[in-house]
């Protein structure tokens, strides 16, 4: 049986205007918009609606890299993810990467900032039922469900089911371990 290739090394930085196009190129419908970021923007996305969320205060938006890549050594983007009054959202990952275990690096370098350098004491998350991908993944990651919300939004006449999670942060060990 042959070896997965391991997915390459991940680095976070601000999201920048320059990151509008490729974010903008990863959601192709109106239906991808409101599963990536539910009705917090319009159809068609344009830099004015990602310029505004941005600035948002409080609010970190990142943009995930390679470290070295074909942009030099900013790195080419393959991802994207917000964090908000202790929320994770808008995780995002290029369709061209997925299925290479980046939505866990990127996830856990959006939970180190959290936890680490703000210090939360929890994070919380929504995501769409249907998105089971993503459910997998925050379970795998220690993410527990506090809530359901049946029929939430209706998406091209179809009801949503959301799913609130939340993941409380490590416990320090004795000695640092």
């Amino acid at each position: 049986m042959p070896t997965p290739t391991p997915a390459p090394a991940l680095a976070l930085r601000p999201f920048l205007p320059r990151d509008h196009a490729p974010l903008r190129s990863w959601i192709t419908s109106e239906t991808e918009l409101v599963n990536w970021a539910g009705t917090a923007f319009t159809w068609p996305l344009d830099d004015t609606q990602l310029t505004a969320y941005a600035a948002e205060p409080d609010r970190a938006t990142w943009t995930a890299l390679t470290p070295d890549g074909p942009q030099g050594p900013h790195g080419h983007p393959l991802g994207h993810v917000s964090l908000y009054a202790g929320r994770l959202g808008r995780v995002l990952i290029s369709p061209a990467a997925r299925g290479r275990g980046l939505g866990g690096r990127l996830v856990s370098l959006a939970l180190d900032h959290a936890f680490d350098t703000l210090g939360l004491p929890s994070v919380g998350l929504g995501v769409w039922a249907h998105n089971t991908a993503a459910l997998r993944l925050y379970e795998r990651l220690g993410f527990r469900v506090e809530r359901t919300v049946p029929n939430a939004i209706e998406v091209a006449g179809a009801p949503w089911t959301a799913v609130e999670m939340r993941l409380s942060a490590p416990v320090a060990r004795p000695g640092g371990q």
